[in-house]
């Protein structure tokens, strides 16, 4: 009678609503995420493919210049961690790839400790 390879049940609760229960709800780290997106937006961060020399002019120097990672290989370039009162610095080699909120929200809340 019914050919299809879904069932009757699972059919009748998607249609009557039922099946709005298995839909995931965003967990409180994926709220957290969001929030500390949002927040990062709202900041005058540096952006990617700045120099070094061009954060230091338009952010002064940083609290903390953290020791570099990485470069054993060429798979692998040196990263560099400048940290900052509100934010935390990642450059290769000499050019930023991301800055990112120095917030509980994450798991930089204290870089020191990575050294």
């Amino acid at each position: 009678m019914f050919k299809h390879r879904y069932s009757l049940p699972l059919l009748a609760a998607i249609a009557f609503g039922a099946g709005s229960l298995a839909v995931p709800q965003p967990a409180h780290a994926d709220n957290l995420l969001i929030h500390r997106v949002q927040q990062e937006k709202g900041m005058n961060l540096p952006t990617r493919g700045m120099s070094m020399a061009q954060v230091e002019k338009k952010y002064g120097a940083p609290q903390r210049k953290l020791s570099p990672r990485g470069g054993d290989t060429r798979k692998h370039p040196v990263i560099n961690r400048w940290e900052y009162s509100d934010f935390i610095v990642y450059f290769e080699h000499e050019h930023v790839i991301h800055a990112v909120l120095n917030t509980p929200a994450g798991n930089n809340t204290n870089p020191a400790t990575a050294n």
